[in-house]
């Protein structure tokens, strides 16, 4: 599995490097330009980040980073991929909502990335933490606080998809739809994770699927506009 992951990285980074070289090529842009060169920047940071977490055995902070410079690096893509497509004319109130979102979902991320990797996963049951409410020591703050993120998350999608309900044939409707579905499945998935007593599959799920949100709700924002 160790071996597979670098591999695909190395498949990533030759990809990378010719859509790099084919934007520079094509694109009178300058902004495009720029982006595809934070694009590569961030690629190369991300193998470097990659070195110090083998050379360092797995520091938990380091790991996170290395999984939030991919996030962005995954924003980019989906921008180059659907900045030249038609985009549909929102109120410039729900794009700030989904900017809001975006940074709050990156946040959810990376903190539950860090408390699996603390291994703090168990800080707390799937409901409470020991007979409490309250959380009474760092690891229990911490899951605590990942949890009222993914709580405010998924009442600001549920916020979302009533203001754009309320308009027959707004743009953003069908990817709200699908956000709501996926949000339910990563609650679902986080329980189980807990559950399964932070099993490595149930965790690569959980992660998985709020990896697709992120990418809907980054997606929807690029093809929205004021």
């Amino acid at each position: 599995m160790e071996f597979g992951h670098r591999v695909i990285g190395a498949i990533l980074f030759f990809m990378t490097i010719i859509l790099f070289i084919k934007i520079r090529k094509e694109n009178e842009s300058f902004f495009k330009v720029k982006v595809a060169n934070w694009m590569l920047g961030l690629l190369i940071l991300q193998l470097i980040m990659g070195a110090i977490v083998v050379f360092y055995h797995l520091p938990s902070i380091i790991i996170t980073i290395h999984l939030l410079i991919e996030m962005i690096f995954m924003a980019i893509l989906i921008w180059f991929w659907r900045s030249d497509q038609p985009k549909g004319k929102i109120g410039s109130t729900l794009i700030k909502h989904l900017n809001i979102l975006s940074i709050l979902l990156f946040m959810t991320i990376g903190l539950g990335a860090y408390i699996k990797h603390q291994h703090y996963g168990l800080a707390c049951g799937w409901l409470g933490c020991n007979d409490s409410v309250l959380p009474a020591s760092l690891p229990e703050l911490l899951q605590t606080s990942h949890r009222a993120l993914a709580f405010i998350v998924t009442g600001y999608i549920i916020f979302l998809a009533v203001q754009i309900f309320k308009e027959h044939n707004h743009p953003l409707k069908n990817r709200i739809m699908v956000a709501l579905v996926v949000v339910i499945l990563q609650i679902i998935a986080g329980i189980a994770t807990i559950l399964s007593l932070v099993s490595l599959s149930m965790a690569v799920l959980h992660l998985a699927i709020g990896t697709i949100l992120f990418a809907i709700i980054i997606e929807g924002r690029i093809m929205s506009t004021r």
